[in-house]
């Protein structure tokens, strides 16, 4: 009760009082009204900014809880949890029959993790020298490893390579309480010892940096093919790496495993070469080249009806697995600056002038085009003479067909067709330059090998450009019988021949004849592949085929003494010289059986002399072999 209610009661009757009392009550009333409005009008500001801030409060929790809730998950895990890579075998490879030639086997090796080390450097550097103590590796050496690469990289570093298993049994009991050192297991490459497939194969070795650069999918540690078929096949023989998640300390050390994936291997390829081929060639052509008295050579073996290289051997060869546990810069040096060069693969990468083992192509070519047929005839006197410049043959060899001319490899004959002479026109040097352009030569056939070269077929152009010089009837002539400045490889050699043998079709060579997963499932097939065909009648080509069986079993020709053999051959020897000092490089090509061709066969005796005399016996065995086995 207020005062007024208490005043009102003690004078009920009193109306002038009440009319102040209602006076009063009024304006306690307005008074009232002002004290209650005054701060609604100085604080509704402030309430506003209060429900703002709330507001933008509110927001960021919701950013931080949700849209960045696996984000923040992440990095509060990153401090606990480490993923770490399990490297994938590579695929296996096996010869034809089945043989494995290159597998897997098993690598230690001394990691360190630079992201869980401590992060203080004084603690670092006592890390770095206990650690030194434990596992004998200089602590400099091992600071110098771990920081030269970032101190916070994920990645390991690896100290120490190609330890044997019991050496990283004991290393692992003594690094059981070293932060982020661990043995790593990884599968390294076995490559069985077969000559000449070395340079086939090729080999693997770690990611450098120019790799990493142009190729976005390696990553950095990666082991990848360098060389060879371990090169060209990377994507289908690396497989897919597994991983780890772990779990550590504070400290980086390993607790637990939380998950795992385990690495998927690569798919295996299966070769069309044979390794028992394979090794009847190499010791075949070895014998070559010590009855000659040189150091190098290099024979290949094709099927004539699909393009599949049965056998390919370049001699000196080295011993690929010094790359297995990571070739020394020393090692390296003495491989790349031998004068051999063992590492390079003449059968693809070697161009030599032909010789006169490119006289059954002209043959072919003067042939199609018309300028000769089976019955011209010419007088091979033993040279052809063109005002004061003299064209000679190795002897005079009378009156000679171009079967005969093949059989005894006339050179006059030859220089007449190409060039012409007597009463052959001669195709001329485009026409020339075509046609052999037409069997494979002066470009790469795109075997599945890198390093394949393209040879070189010249013209008046090229001569021109390179060597601001004209050109003349001399260098027609030159080309006509595979010298001057014609070169060519072996495999284009082999390539022609098998497309003389097979009717006309110039096929593309390959070595991997399918790629299976790790099942069984074959992934992909080698398909025949047709380079050219049509571009020389196959009546033509068996008059040509005719005179490299003449070469073989008549009595004049350059290669009878293939004659012995127990199948009919049909073959082409050559003579190249080259350099200024009057060497020969001793050639031969040759198909089997004659009249149902199975293989064909390109030899080179570098700087051998003779090619019936060096390359010859190297052909010989190669078929005895082949077709008594």
């Amino acid at each position: 009760m207020s005062v007024f209610d208490q005043f009102d009661k003690n004078l009920p009757g009193d109306r002038k009082m009440r009319k102040v009392k209602a006076q009063f009550e009024n304006f306690e009333y307005e008074q009232s009204e002002e004290i209650e409005t005054k701060p609604q009008r100085a604080y509704w500001i402030f309430y506003v900014l209060a429900l703002i801030i709330m507001g933008v409060l509110l927001a960021q929790l919701l950013h931080l809880q949700i849209t960045l809730g696996a984000f923040n998950r992440t990095l509060a895990q990153g401090n606990r949890l480490r993923d770490r890579t399990i490297p994938a075998p590579r695929g296996v490879i096996y010869s034809s029959n089945g043989t494995a030639l290159v597998t897997n086997d098993a690598s230690f090796s001394l990691e360190i993790y630079p992201l869980d080390l401590p992060k203080k450097g004084a603690d670092r550097d006592a890390f770095y020298k206990n650690l030194s103590t434990v596992i004998q590796i200089p602590q400099e050496e091992i600071k110098n490893k771990v920081e030269g690469q970032g101190s916070s990289q994920a990645a390991p570093v690896v100290l120490k390579e190609n330890i044997d298993r019991d050496s990283a049994l004991l290393l692992e009991t003594k690094i059981t309480n070293s932060p982020g050192v661990v043995i790593g297991i990884n599968p390294v490459r076995d490559y069985k010892q077969i000559t000449g497939l070395s340079q086939i194969i090729g080999y693997v070795g770690k990611v450098t940096e120019a790799e990493l650069k142009n190729n976005p999918q390696f990553q950095m540690n990666e082991t990848v093919g360098k060389d060879g078929l371990e090169k060209t096949y990377e994507e289908y023989l690396k497989g897919k790496d597994g991983s780890d998640l772990i779990e550590v300390d504070s400290h980086g050390r390993a607790q637990r495993t939380i998950s795992n994936l385990a690495p998927q291997p690569g798919d295996s390829l299966t070769l069309t070469i044979n390794n028992d081929l394979e090794e009847e060639m190499a010791k075949a052509l070895q014998a070559g080249l010590d009855s000659a008295g040189v150091k190098a050579g290099a024979a290949v073996a094709m099927d004539p009806k699909t393009g599949a290289i049965l056998g390919m051997v370049s001699l000196p060869t080295y011993d690929n697995n010094v790359f297995t546990g990571g070739v020394s810069q020393d090692e390296y040096q003495k491989l790349v600056s031998d004068p051999n060069q063992p590492m390079f693969n003449r059968a693809i990468s070697g161009t030599y002038p032909s010789g006169s083992t490119i006289k059954p192509t002209i043959a072919a070519a003067g042939l199609q085009d018309g300028v000769i047929t089976e019955n011209t005839t010419i007088n091979d006197t033993g040279e052809i003479k063109v005002g004061n410049y003299v064209y000679p043959d190795w002897k005079a060899h009378g009156l000679v067909d171009v079967r005969k001319a093949i059989a005894v490899s006339a050179n006059v004959f030859f220089y007449a067709v190409g060039g012409g002479w007597d009463k052959i026109k001669g195709l001329g040097v485009q026409k020339l330059h075509d046609y052999l352009a037409s069997f494979g030569f002066g470009k790469k056939l795109g075997i599945d090998l890198p390093g394949e070269a393209n040879g070189l077929v010249p013209d008046p152009n090229w001569k021109t450009k390179v060597q601001h010089q004209s050109w003349y009837l001399g260098d027609t002539y030159h080309m006509s019988i595979g010298q001057g400045d014609m070169l060519v490889t072996p495999l284009q050699m082999v390539n022609s021949v098998a497309a003389i043998a097979n009717g006309g079709s110039l096929l593309k060579p390959y070595i991997v004849q399918k790629i299976t997963d790790q099942d069984g499932k074959v992934v992909t097939t080698t398909q025949k592949t047709v380079i050219n065909s049509n571009f020389i009648n196959d009546s033509n080509l068996q008059i040509v085929r005719e005179g490299m069986r003449n070469c073989v079993d008549a009595s004049y020709g350059s290669g009878r003494a293939l004659s012995s053999l127990p199948i009919a051959v049909a073959a082409k020897t050559g003579t190249a010289q080259f350099g200024s000092e009057g060497k020969t490089h001793a050639w031969m090509t040759a198909f089997a059986p004659y009249n149902d061709p199975q293989i064909a066969i390109a030899v080179i005796v570098e700087g051998g002399g003779e090619g019936y005399a060096s390359a010859g016996p190297v052909v010989q065995n190669i078929f005895n072999w082949y077709f008594t086995r």
